[in-house]
């Protein structure tokens, strides 16, 4: 396996201290001798999607998805990550605000976990709600590390106070497998609320000018596979429903860059949380839209029964697995699957309408554009001109701690950016045209050639990172360091 430029420059100094340093980046003595709460180990493995059909990955523990990791919002937890491969990893605790050194990004200066080595994370999970855990290496061109692979956990840290009324909740975690590189073609965007920008599409007909040398696209990557918990459509046991029931419905998009869609023939999805915090207007939606990393919590009420494909809207990524059956209580017979009218994914549905903005200290712009296949056939992506160095990993922005900062994302690419933050939540103001307030998140879709606005509390010191949450970008340029002064 080929270790990328990031991992040999970090990597070399910290591996051979990785495990005699660990204790030290606890903040207490008393953990060093406690029982993990939780063991994870990272090692080769198989998934069966269907029978018969197997694929090779690294794995949590063997199994795709990894298991689900029960937290305590407030309450310390330990957690021994074993590194059973001849790779240095990290593992990523999405969508918390914790410290730097545990978050699980090389850029933010988290030691490795050495191959063949273990390291023992220590953290007072938060916020409550549904987070995941996941690899954050760079991939480059090996479609067998990175996001690419199988290690994605789902990660659920229990409120201090009740988390609501239903009867059972279910986690589902979307996957696609077997990926092959592939020349890029058209993103369908038609289910994002908003128009694009006549300026931006200028702005990337330009840089398309500039680059004109290369005819080709750049390189995306497609897939063979798709599966709901590991498994292909049909190869799983039934999601078993009665009638009235209400089932709180977890849901993540695991993939390394796909966005997803999931409907339920004959039912709507409440939304009472996007990234795992609780939105201001829980909202009834006929289909739930995910970007890369992005977590919907939605009740639906049983009221339906039958026998149903809960599925992906796109019919051939469907056939090739992306759907499990819900079957409810004496009901038989083959699943149905019924397309849903057209419907746009709109964020500010699930907020409050536009008040006056509040004050912040500064605006930080930062203007998207695609270099077509500048990088040996990739597409190389630049913030404001300039892509993130994986050898320097100079930080591009300084806050001050407790200051208020508005992110305006211009995207002059045809492409859905799916935005990540670490270790902050961010509120949406803008998005699509259209002000908002109230809806807090840690990953948000840009759409192609359109606007947004973000706005953060710089409340957690520490490199903090931020980047496009699919793969082949982040990979290409497409991150920035913020630092504390």
């Amino acid at each position: 396996m080929a270790i990328d430029r990031r991992s040999l420059l970090k990597y070399a100094a910290l591996a051979p201290f990785a495990n005699a340093v660990a204790p030290l980046a606890l903040g207490t003595n008393t953990v060093a001798d406690r029982k993990a709460d939780y063991t994870l180990r990272i090692a080769p493995g198989t998934v069966e999607l269907a029978p018969g059909h197997l694929v090779s990955t690294t794995l949590y523990n063997g199994q795709f998805p990894g298991p689900l990791l029960r937290l305590t919002e407030g309450k310390r937890a330990v957690v021994d990550i074993y590194n059973d491969t001849e790779t240095p990893e990290v593992a990523h605790w999405h969508g918390q605000m914790i410290p730097s050194d545990v978050d699980g990004s090389i850029e933010e200066g988290t030691p490795a976990i050495p191959a063949r080595g273990m390291r023992r994370i220590s953290f007072v999970p938060k916020p409550s709600g549904f987070r995941f855990l996941h690899t954050h290496v760079s991939a480059g061109a090996d479609l067998n590390r990175g996001a690419y692979s199988g290690q994605a956990a789902p990660v659920y840290i229990e409120p201090k106070t009740n988390a609501g009324a239903f009867d059972r909740e279910v986690f589902l975690v979307l996957k696609e497998f077997e990926p092959s590189f592939s020349r890029g073609g058209d993103m369908d965007m038609k289910f994002l609320a908003g128009a694009p920008s006549k300026e931006l599409k200028a702005i990337g007909k330009a840089a398309d000018e500039k680059n004109k040398q290369h005819k080709e696209k750049g390189f995306e990557v497609s897939y063979k596979s798709f599966a709901i918990n590991g498994k292909m459509l049909g190869a799983s046991e039934p999601i078993r429903v009665k009638s009235g029931e209400r089932v709180l419905f977890h849901v993540l998009n695991a993939s390394a860059g796909e966005i997803r869609s999931l409907a339920l023939p004959g039912h709507v999805f409440r939304v009472l949380a996007l990234d795992g915090n609780p939105i201001p207007t829980p909202t009834e939606v006929p289909v739930l839209w995910l970007g890369t990393a992005e977590r919907v919590s939605a009740l639906v009420e049983m009221q339906h029964p039958g026998v149903w494909v809960l599925g992906d809207l796109d019919d051939d990524d469907r056939r090739h697995g992306m759907g499990i059956v819900v079957e409810y209580a004496g009901q038989s017979g083959e699943p149905k699957w019924e397309k849903p009218k057209p419907f746009l994914w709109d964020y500010s549905a699930f907020g409050h309408p536009a008040t006056a903005p509040a004050p912040v200290d500064e605006t930080i712009e930062m203007l998207i554009v695609k270099n077509n296949a500048a990088l040996g056939g990739f597409n190389q992506w630049t913030l404001n001109g300039e892509a993130f160095s994986m050898d320097s990993m100079k930080p591009l922005y300084t806050v001050r701690h407790g200051r208020r900062y508005r992110l305006k994302f211009r995207n002059a690419s045809d492409d859905i950016h799916p935005l990540h933050l670490h270790r902050h939540s961010f509120e949406l103001t803008r998005i699509a045209g259209k002000p908002t307030s109230g809806v807090m998140k840690d990953v948000v879709m840009l759409g192609g050639f359109q606007e947004a606005e973000l706005e953060f509390i710089a409340d957690n010191p520490g490199l903090t990172l931020f980047h496009c949450h699919q793969q082949l970008h982040m990979d290409f340029g497409f991150m920035a360091l913020f630092q504390y002064a």
